[in-house]
């Protein structure tokens, strides 16, 4: 790694963090009474693409969704649990497969050490996540505010409580809703430990300018080759935020077996609907398992000579388009052909 980081690897169910493979999450956002509604969520972001998915458990009684979601999906499953202990013990002998919790929240150590020593005996990984709004007044104290130092510092001393317990399958993440924050704290963080991290901007905002701010902070983690699982917070439907961090993923070639699409901006040359074609080119091959670049372009200027990398292109022209193949021109078709003819022609691929 160009960061010199060796990441401490940590198994979650048939995943293991620190193998070289960023892991999407989401997380449920139906209600906890709902069993049959957090299910078939479950199985539509499974579906999407979903690699982890995590599910709040605010009291007893949602502990049931555990074993329900457990037996429709495959993928693995992540009790979220704030301060009461014996949700988190609970959720262990329900069979969950990791449990995200902050030691420092349950009270006493030997809540913590049971905790500990439950997930140790299962097997069940702890997530440790701390964020700027939830600082121990000590440490907020000492910063003033929620400073990268302040949320690392958090981070470690929770950490510390569960190492005391000779318990150290954890991941850690450290989030902020602002993004330079957020990075910062993550490059400080991979110095000091060597854990898996789960990277995300929390609270990042509704689809657009989540997906933006998103994008800045996890993409600048990835480039410098920090972070292990990654999710897009949006005040969305949780499919989105997948689709999000796929294409993410897909921008710095990290995202295996899948399309990349490029397209010009059009011009005043473009003399075809270029906007409406690069989008149905887009959503046709969304889920496409092909390890290609696409190139949609606007004319014959920006086309085989500006996306001769591409494996397959087209460039537009007054009513019709070129195909074309690595930069080489292929076939002419009009404008009504042209989605179906490259589609026909990736097919064969």
């Amino acid at each position: 790694m160009p960061n010199g980081r060796n990441v401490k690897k940590v198994k979650l169910k048939d995943l293991e963090f620190g193998c070289g493979k960023i892991y999407i999450q989401s997380m449920l956002n139906v209600s906890a009474d709902d069993v049959e509604g957090n299910i078939a969520q479950a199985i539509a972001l499974e579906k999407a693409g979903c690699d982890i998915v995590r599910v709040a458990v605010p009291n007893k009684n949602a502990v049931r969704l555990v074993k329900g979601i457990k037996s429709n999906i495959k993928i693995p499953l992540v009790a979220d649990i704030h301060f009461d202990y014996r949700l988190a013990l609970e959720c262990v002998e329900q069979g969950v497969d990791k449990i995200r919790i902050n030691p420092g929240n349950i009270g006493s150590d030997d809540r913590v050490k049971e905790v500990a020593h439950a997930c140790k005996n299962a097997g069940v990984p702890i997530r440790i996540g701390v964020n700027s709004g939830s600082l121990e007044k000590e440490i907020l104290k000492k910063y003033k505010s929620p400073t990268p130092q302040a949320l690392v510092e958090s981070a470690l001393y929770h950490v510390s409580l569960l190492n005391r317990y000779d318990f150290d399958d954890i991941v850690i993440s450290i989030k902020s809703s602002n993004v330079k924050t957020m990075v910062e704290s993550y490059r400080l963080l991979a110095q000091e430990c060597d854990y898996p991290l789960h990277l995300g901007v929390t609270e990042a905002g509704t689809e657009r300018m989540g997906i933006i701010k998103s994008a800045v902070g996890i993409g600048s983690l990835l480039l410098d080759d920090i972070g292990e699982t990654i999710r897009v917070s949006l005040t969305a439907d949780p499919i989105k935020e997948i689709y999000a961090a796929q294409d993410i993923l897909k921008s710095i070639g990290k995202f295996e077996n899948s399309v990349e699409i490029i397209s010009c901006p059009t011009c005043g040359r473009t003399k075809i609907d270029l906007i409406g074609l690069a989008q149905k080119v887009e959503n046709a091959l969304r889920d496409c398992k092909k390890p290609i670049k696409v190139a949609v372009m606007g004319c014959i200027v920006n086309g085989p000579g500006e996306a001769k990398e591409a494996d397959i292109g087209i460039a537009g022209g007054d009513g019709c388009a070129v195909i074309f193949k690595k930069g080489e021109i292929f076939k002419k078709v009009s404008e009504q052909e042209v989605f179906d003819v490259l589609l026909k022609e990736i097919e064969k691929m």
